[in-house]
């Protein structure tokens, strides 16, 4: 009997002890912190470091514009690409990539995504940070200023250089700025050089000045709650590409080589996504539809665009006829809807290229929805080349009175 009673005591002692101990244990909170788990990555695949650019560097990348700029350069910057998965407009899964410009600076720094204009040779995309683009350069340029930088390569370049970029395609150029954006607060949550104040601006001219508005337009309706949205600068955009079409079908235009290039572009990448598949002769004059059918985009078409068009091939879009091509236009109208954030956009009153009406129709459109926080800013007289740098320096100071 004895020893069974010592053997129960024994027992009882040594899970007293142990109880003891592990009470003792959780009370030590100052000794002993709990390390929350790391969160892994949803967007973000992989960073790499590509530069480091003092001010005097960032000057010279600035090019014609240096003299103009060099005053607003006030940081050295630091310089990524950064891969991140999305997807293409089919749906599938894909790897895109981008440029991300982090400041130098000691205390919390603002986010601009800039979407790129046109680019037509693959090295100009800003993940490749070549000089002479406009990634190197006005990326390298914001980014002094004390901004983190975004830039996104879109799909069919950089990482996704494989595939065809569908140009001036509303819903992937929004989707992949998007998830570059995702990405980069995923690389910023995993680095000590900047802190983001989670402050985001958005802008871009030319095609960026549309993807602007695409990636603005996205957010405010399904990401809002990601993103603190403070401003939007969008220039030189084709918003309204009913519109556009329209014109550029039925109208006489300036004829030029390059330009045509691009709206034969547009033609070919919403006849691809949208799988009207139509044979060149049905868009094309004899004089085109073979050399198109060959060489798609990079036929030239020396003179007004809409001498290259079928007259039935009009004449189904003006009478509304060809549905499947009106419908694939009017899904890329971009500017239907009441922004929320402040909206500036810029525009030349000459421009050739990207015409007037576009940012003057997209205006009346969100005023008419009861906007009150968007102004159209025309600069008279200026061409598509010529308004950039009121762009910049406009843009510059609508950021900088929404800190």
């Amino acid at each position: 009997m004895q020893k069974s009673t010592t053997s129960v005591l024994l027992r009882k002692f040594s899970f007293l002890l142990l109880w003891s101990l592990l009470i003792l244990n959780s009370c030590k909170d100052d000794d002993t912190k709990l390390v929350p788990p790391t969160e892994e990555n949803v967007y973000l695949k992989e960073s790499t470091s590509i530069v480091s650019l003092n001010k005097e560097q960032i000057i010279q990348k600035a090019g014609s514009l240096s003299a103009f700029v060099s005053a607003y350069v006030k940081n050295d910057v630091k310089v990524y690409k950064i891969t991140y998965k999305t997807k293409n407009t089919d749906g599938a899964e894909i790897t895109a990539s981008g440029a991300l410009i982090i400041p130098v600076v000691t205390g919390p720094a603002s986010m601009i995504s800039v979407q790129h204009g046109t680019i037509t040779d693959p090295d100009q995309a800003p993940s490749l940070f070549k000089d002479g683009s406009e990634g190197s350069s006005f990326g390298s340029l914001f980014g002094s200023m004390g901004y983190i930088i975004a830039y996104p390569d879109y799909i069919g370049y950089g990482a996704s250089d494989n595939l065809p970029h569908p140009y001036e395609h509303r819903a992937s150029l929004a989707s992949a700025s998007l998830d570059m954006l995702r990405a980069t607060k995923e690389f910023l949550r995993g680095q000590t050089e900047v802190k983001w104040d989670e402050k985001l601006y958005v802008a871009g001219y030319s095609e960026g000045g549309y993807a602007t508005m695409s990636l603005q337009r996205k957010i405010e309706e399904e990401a809002s709650s990601e993103f603190n949205l403070r401003a939007s600068s969008c220039g030189a955009g084709a918003y309204d590409k009913t519109a556009f079409m329209k014109h550029i079908i039925n109208d006489k235009t300036d004829g030029i080589a390059g330009y045509n290039s691009l709206y034969l572009w547009v033609l070919l990448t919403y006849d691809n996504i949208y799988k009207l598949n139509k044979p060149a002769p049905y868009y094309f004059t004899d004089k085109y539809a073979s050399k198109v059918a060959a060489s798609g985009r990079n036929v030239s078409i020396a003179e007004s665009f809409h001498l290259a068009l079928n007259d039935s091939f009009k004449k189904a879009l003006n009478d509304g006829t060809d549905k499947g091509f009106i419908d694939a236009i009017a899904d890329n109208d971009v500017y239907k809807f009441k922004p929320k954030t402040p909206t500036q956009l810029y525009h030349g009153t000459k421009d050739p290229l990207v015409f007037y009406f576009n940012s003057e129709n997209a205006y009346n459109a969100m005023l008419k929805l009861g906007a009150t926080n968007v102004t159209l800013i025309p600069v008279e007289g200026g061409t598509h080349s010529s308004s950039i740098l009121p762009f910049l320096l406009g843009t510059q100071a609508f950021f900088a009175q929404t800190l």
